[in-house]
């Protein structure tokens, strides 16, 4: 083999023993183009069977995903290294079909209104994109992928999804399910591949949701902006926390430890920074450390214990980073604080850091992983100061007497911001009784995940105007 000869087989390692166990042949260029014509001749149809019979078909394919539980999860659980995460993400299928097709019936019904001049009437309508396409990260792959993918569905759309090279496994078992209901197998596809391909289903598709890094989603948003084609981001984040006077320290630890630590730290919406006033800041390092130091790996299989490894191996270097950086400026560890090896795979145990300060990488830069560092604090305005000090705005949390904790998280320039918990809006996925958000700064860019009128960000808008005058209309040419 030659230097130029391309590499037609993608190897992907094994998170909990570091060995590269899996390997797969990547979707080529040539593939996306027949597949994407494809979707996009089968969307007419799909999107002419109705919203009641697109309905029927996701709830047929959820019990093909029930019957085949077994086998995703256990893909996703090679994928991860993580199992109750796992249990998790598959749960996610059935609950979003129901929770966004009772959206559906009530966002994309189109009532016709008057309009200001009487002889003028207005009727909505919307037109799906034909084809979305959906290029989703390593850190929840089966989630993330399908996040987007079920309310286009819904909404009429045709789907292609490429999910991350690092976590492939989950797709052979998930394909098998859409394979057995043929109406959705028409227009929900899987292409697997690296960034070339990514880059390739931009050109593909009408419309684009992009998860993961926000060096990435800028270049992903500038060739969706350069084919005239909305563009959805949801990018990094470096949450930050918020512990005020008066707040409850046992809650607010409980809850910190698990915004900052589930699933290892690999998510967008950890919290990864925490600022606590001076006078509870002693008390809440010294209680959050004694929690941390409860929370065991999960070793030796992934049922054991709540912290898997490390997903992506580059992450670690990440982390060992931000580590070394920190004690080098002086940081205090409390608990964890190292990268450790088990089994060949990486691994981080929930780490508590003291005295730190914005000069530190770990106060500023994404981690990823499951650290926590603490800083204190004396004023509201200097808490709200460090906190928009980033150039992330995903979301956070504020914790402490609730009218003084709301009047701190309207100040924050974040998107999702929980009030005396962590971590809440991805719960909430579907939901029509919350509210939207959007991402603020570097963190995203496009409409809300949340809310009862996101699934609107598949379609496009027709406003049709009759006139039901008999009358000449006065803005018409004198002839």
């Amino acid at each position: 083999m030659t230097l130029d000869t391309p590499v037609t087989t993608i190897e992907v390692r094994n998170p909990r023993t570091g060995v590269a166990d899996y390997r797969f042949e990547p979707t080529t260029p040539a593939e996306l183009k027949d597949i994407a014509r494809a979707a996009r001749a089968a969307q007419a149809d799909w999107q002419a069977l109705g919203l009641e019979a697109r309905i029927a078909v996701l709830t047929r394919w959820v019990e093909k995903v029930d019957a085949a539980a077994p086998e995703i999860v256990a893909a996703v659980t090679a994928d991860t290294g993580r199992h109750a995460e796992s249990l998790r993400e598959i749960g996610n299928i059935g609950k979003w079909v129901d929770r966004w097709s009772a959206v559906a019936r009530t966002a994309l019904t189109l009532e016709p209104t008057p309009t200001a001049n009487p002889d003028i009437h207005s009727f909505a309508d919307y037109a799906p994109y034909p084809v979305l396409g959906v290029i989703s990260p390593w850190n929840f792959p089966l989630s993330l992928s399908l996040m987007d993918a079920i309310p286009a569905l819904l909404a009429g759309c045709a789907v292609i999804i490429k999910p991350s090279e690092v976590t492939p496994r989950f797709v052979e078992p998930l394909v098998a399910s859409i394979a057995e209901v043929p109406e959705l197998a028409q227009v929900l596809h899987y292409v697997r591949g690296a960034g070339v391909l990514g880059a390739a289903l931009v050109d593909e598709a009408d419309m684009i949701c992009f998860t993961g890094s926000t060096a990435t989603g800028r270049k992903v948003a500038s060739q969706a902006a350069a084919r005239f084609i909305p563009c959805f981001t949801e990018l990094g984040g470096k949450d930050p926390a918020i512990v005020l006077e008066g707040a409850d320290l046992d809650r607010a630890t409980s809850a910190i430890l698990t915004g900052a630590t589930l699933a290892t730290g690999q998510q967008c919406y950890s919290i990864e920074r925490i600022y606590v006033h001076r006078s509870l800041h002693d008390a809440f390092v010294a209680q959050l450390a004694e929690k941390a130091r409860a929370v065991k790996l999960a070793l030796p299989e992934p049922g054991d214990g709540r912290i898997g490894p490390l997903t992506f191996a580059p992450q670690a270097e990440i982390i060992g980073r931000h580590l070394e950086d920190a004690r080098a400026k002086g940081a205090e560890v409390h608990s964890g604080g190292e990268i450790e090896t088990h089994g060949g795979g990486l691994w981080c145990a929930p780490t508590v850091l003291s005295n730190v300060d914005h000069d530190m990488a770990v106060m500023t830069e994404e981690s990823f992983g499951p650290l926590m560092p603490v800083m204190a604090f004396d004023t509201v305005d200097e808490a709200v100061r460090l906190a928009n000090d980033s150039p992330y705005g995903l979301s956070g949390a504020v914790f402490g007497p609730e009218e003084a904790a709301l009047a701190v998280a309207r100040r924050l320039d974040l998107g999702g911001i929980s009030i005396n918990d962590a971590g809440l809006a991805p719960f909430f996925i579907g939901d029509a009784t919350v509210a939207e958000k959007t991402a603020f700064k570097s963190s995203g860019l496009g409409g809300s995940r949340l809310g009862p009128d996101s699934i609107k960000r598949f379609s496009r808008r027709k406003a049709l105007l009759v006139n039901r005058s008999t009358q000449k209309s006065p803005w018409w040419f004198d002839a």
